[in-house]
């Protein structure tokens, strides 16, 4: 079906170059890369838009609130959503889930594997994205400006703690449930970015967490993986 700008005036500003695609609007950051990890993996077919969220503040102008109220990426128009019509979504978990049931893919269908790897997505929406963010804050932006580092300390802490949890929960496994899943996908763009854009790797001990090194090095090989993590990139 084709999308009606009129429904979805972020179209205005940012065409469809093929209006049949599932249109994404991201940037290369551990939640943009969530979204096009999932869809490279499914192998949907899509149109990737820039969201500059630096001084362009693309993400603040009315077109793109219209799509997201909350003004954060990633977020997608699906013209095939449910029953055929066009559907807009944000928030990158919903995403997830949202195209492991379109796909059939990266969830299992029921019983406590299913659940099992919602409570491990869950564990990155509420602990893993927002103590690792705010770690690169105070660590690797500006609040490292400031002279006090029990607040870079503080997250430095929380973020070694959850790389224990998931240290653990990894041990005997190649991802994080046993299967490749929206969990892995979800978890192991913050733990790249945690070493690579933070560069915090020595801060919080990293070496001393085998089973996520490991773990990441599987997962940063894949090639879905490897062209997701460019989508949106400058």
């Amino acid at each position: 079906m084709i999308v009606d700008p009129d429904e979805f005036p972020i179209m205005r500003r940012w065409p469809p170059r093929r209006p049949q695609a599932i249109q994404l609007y991201t940037l290369n950051t551990p939640n943009g890369a969530k979204a096009s990890i999932m869809l490279e993996e499914c192998g949907l077919d899509y149109d990737a838009h820039r969201i500059d969220i630096g001084e362009a503040a693309d993400q603040l102008t009315p077109e793109f609130m219209s799509l997201n109220p909350n003004h954060k990426i990633p977020a997608i128009i699906d013209p095939d959503g449910p029953g055929g019509r066009p559907m807009g979504l944000w928030e990158s978990g919903a995403i997830l889930l949202y195209l492991a049931g379109k796909t059939s893919r990266f969830l299992p269908a029921d019983g406590a594997a299913r659940w099992q790897t919602v409570q491990w997505l869950m564990f990155q929406m509420g602990g893993v994205g927002p103590m690792m963010g705010q770690l690169g804050f105070f660590h690797a932006y500006k609040g490292r400006e400031i002279e006090d580092k029990r607040p870079r300390d503080r997250y430095a802490a929380e973020t070694r703690r959850l790389l224990g949890v998931l240290d653990r929960q990894l041990a005997g496994r190649e991802w994080i449930t046993g299967d490749y899943s929206i969990a892995d996908i979800a978890t192991a763009p913050w733990v790249n970015n945690l070493l690579t854009k933070y560069d915090a790797g020595a801060l919080v001990r990293f070496d001393e967490f085998g089973a996520v090194s490991a773990w990441l090095d599987r997962f940063m090989a894949r090639p879905a993986v490897q062209r997701g993590m460019q989508v949106g990139a400058a």
